[in-house]
């Protein structure tokens, strides 16, 4: 099965400080599934760029984290560099690797941007793939003017004013975020010192100026020498080749040459592959002539002979099952609460980009980052379940001998009885909220995947009558009445409107989809 990966490539404005570098990497590392591809610092642009790929569920956490670490260590006030910039994380771009779609990174870069907004207080634009309007699709519109500009206009210009987060800018600056299609960051170095002649040949090279589609450029001066730095944006209808002859041809006009360039960050191995077959003229050229791959291919075929691992929800159904206290009910409750919030997601996902429904489209959106939150945060429970019945477990094999033994286990037993049903009192209330996406998407949602966000509906009603159960059966063994009685009030209550909304998702079953359910 292809390992599910998605790409960030995060800018920070910083290059000549190894230890704030160091201490970003390693916020982002600190999430297990986080792998770190690459590094690049320039003293002069004072900015580096890192490339680590994570799974999808993961790779916003990862890039969360390193947002903070930057916010916490970088002030922009005092940040001075070539390359443009509006914030200590300049920009965060996710790009689809394997087995992960767009629209999966779309929704990764709108939840890390509203968690940036809402808990950092760190004004957020959304470009490329994930903008909420055409004129922040490109990324040098959003950061015109730069940190000082912005920092002017943000709060009286609402052209200037951020999909989340606070409408001032503190010491972090705001911070770009986005998907994107695979970019190739590029840089041409002249045999020249002279600026002006960088930024002539951009001008000539780059889209908005009348040069090819899929690049963009600026002239600027580093290590002493006129460079043309440039993003690929599409490195298969504009190829790396084309670029480099262009450049090549307008620097003759001046005089000078290529004196050498530069990646920044990783490349495509096939954008590699085009540029050798155009240089070399290798016409007839096969892609399975390159050793490597052809190596792979056979790699594979050796791997598909191997027995076949046994799937994630065997494991947990065999757990379950076990003669083990955990995991037990409530972590299935929790299980079952995250499979209808991925019912819910996957209505939202067949709903976007269909002619049809382009009217409900920005709620879709939005019933698909909430449902997708929601998601990981049930799954969570799932273990945070079965850890606060191991503490009562522990708490009741404390010893009792004497008096003050005694005590202190009762004690501890009562606080581990506690926490015990605020787990599963969580994974209740948040099981009513996938009922209620549910319903958004049986209400206007594709009319060919109805019966899946009615299934979604009915297994976030299981999560919330197994969590109501656990919630109950913990609250009986609560000594005082102040704490247990309204974690019981709490679950009626969701009962009572989860009743309410599924009365309205019947109704809808019955117009919309001619499904009676009586």
């Amino acid at each position: 099965m292809t390992q599910r990966l998605v790409e960030c490539i995060p800018n920070f404005s910083e290059a000549r400080r190894g230890e704030v570098i160091e201490a970003i990497i390693q916020a982002i590392s600190s999430v297990p599934t986080a792998k770190l591809l690459d590094r690049h610092s320039d003293n002069d642009h004072n900015r580096t760029v890192l490339t680590f790929v994570a799974p999808p569920e993961d790779v916003g956490e990862a890039a969360f984290r390193g947002i903070a670490k930057a916010a916490e260590l970088i002030d922009l006030n005092q940040h001075r560099g070539e390359h443009p910039r509006i914030g200590a994380t300049d920009v965060v771009p996710f790009v689809p690797i394997s087995g992960v779609s767009m629209t999966e990174c779309v929704e990764i870069a709108r939840r890390l941007g509203q968690r940036v907004g809402e808990e950092l207080n760190i004004p957020v634009y959304l470009y490329e793939e994930a903008a909420t309007r055409p004129e922040r699709r490109n990324l040098e519109d959003i950061r015109r003017g730069e940190y000082e500009g912005l920092k002017k206009e943000i709060a009286t210009k609402p052209e200037r004013t951020p999909d989340y987060g606070p409408n001032r800018l503190g010491s972090a600056g705001a911070t770009v975020i986005g998907a994107r299609h695979p970019l190739i960051a590029y840089n041409v170095y002249l045999t020249s010192q002279d600026v002006s002649l960088a930024e002539k040949i951009a001008r000539a090279v780059r889209s908005s100026s009348g040069g090819l589609r899929y690049v963009k450029a600026l002239g600027m001066q580093v290590n002493g020498m006129a460079q043309v730095s440039m993003n690929l944006t599409n490195y298969q209808k504009t190829p790396l080749a084309r670029v480099v002859e262009l450049i090549r041809r307008e620097a003759a006009r001046y005089g000078v040459s290529i004196h050498h360039s530069e990646l920044v960050g990783l490349i495509p191995q096939q954008a590699l592959i085009d540029a050798a077959q155009w240089y070399l003229q290798l016409d007839q050229f096969e892609p399975n002539q390159v050793l490597e791959t052809r190596l792979a291919v056979v790699q594979e075929k050796e791997s598909e002979k191997q027995p076949v691992t046994t799937p994630f929800y065997t494991l947990f159904l065999d757990a379950l099952a076990a003669s083990t206290p955990t995991p037990g009910g409530g972590s299935a409750a929790a299980y079952s609460g995250a499979a209808g919030a991925a019912l819910v997601e996957m209505v939202a996902r067949l709903t976007l980009g269909k002619p049809k429904y382009q009217q409900v489209e920005a709620e879709m959106h939005l019933v698909l980052q909430r449902a997708g939150t929601l998601r990981m945060e049930l799954t969570a429970a799932i273990q945070e379940d079965a850890q606060a019945f191991d503490r009562v477990l522990e708490a009741f094999l404390l010893p009792k001998g004497t008096a003050k033994e005694k005590n202190k286990r009762d004690k501890a037993i009562q606080k581990a009885t506690l926490e015990a049903a605020q787990v599963p009192l969580e994974v209740a209330q948040k099981a009513v909220e996938v009922i209620e996406l549910a319903e958004q998407v049986i209400a206007k949602g594709n009319l060919s995947a109805i019966s899946d966000g009615a299934t979604g509906a009915a297994l976030a009603r299981a999560a919330l009558n197994g969590a109501g159960l656990n919630v109950r059966i913990n609250a009986n063994q609560i000594k005082d009445a102040r704490l247990a009685n309204p974690l019981i009030e709490k679950i009626r209550q969701l009962e009572h409107r989860a009743n309410e909304i599924e009365g309205r998702i019947h109704t809808l079953l019955a117009e919309r989809g001619g499904l009676r359910l009586d």
